[in-house]
């Protein structure tokens, strides 16, 4: 799988998992593949995660942030995937089953599924297209 596609999907279910029981299990599996690949940055990922669970847990985090979170988690993770070319399919896949974990622990915790979606649609004719990634609703008069 390729390394940027798992750092984007691992990143989104990170963030997703922050504010659910599965947080401590996210925490731990990165944290982990840092201490893998650069050891002496590990305890600064880590408080890192703990100052950013902090944030969305005591309701700070607007959506805005909740979105900067993610871009920078996958950043983060991508380049760790691609810090040593020895270990980038090892850690890809190590990361691909974390991230299966983690969306795993989310959806039991609070119902939801974490993830990504590619929602596409094509309108002709003055046709209507609604689209949703999860509860839709619609009232036209």
């Amino acid at each position: 799988m390729d390394p940027i596609a798992v750092a984007g999907l691992a990143g989104t279910a990170l963030v997703g998992a922050m504010a659910t029981d599965a947080w401590q299990h996210a925490r731990d599996g990165v944290v982990a593949l840092w201490r893998r690949v650069h050891p002496e940055r590990a305890g600064e990922v880590e408080e890192d995660l703990t100052r950013l669970h902090t944030l969305v847990g005591d309701g700070r985090g607007s959506a805005d942030v909740g979105e900067a979170m993610v871009r920078l988690w996958q950043v983060r993770l991508g380049d760790l995937l691609l810090a040593d070319a020895a270990l980038t399919a090892e850690l890809t896949d190590r990361l691909a089953r974390l991230t299966d974990e983690i969306a795993a622990g989310a959806a039991a915790s609070d119902g939801q599924t974490i993830g990504s979606q590619h929602l596409e649609a094509h309108a002709a004719d003055g046709g209507r297209i609604y689209q949703a990634g999860r509860d839709l609703n619609i009232a036209e008069h």
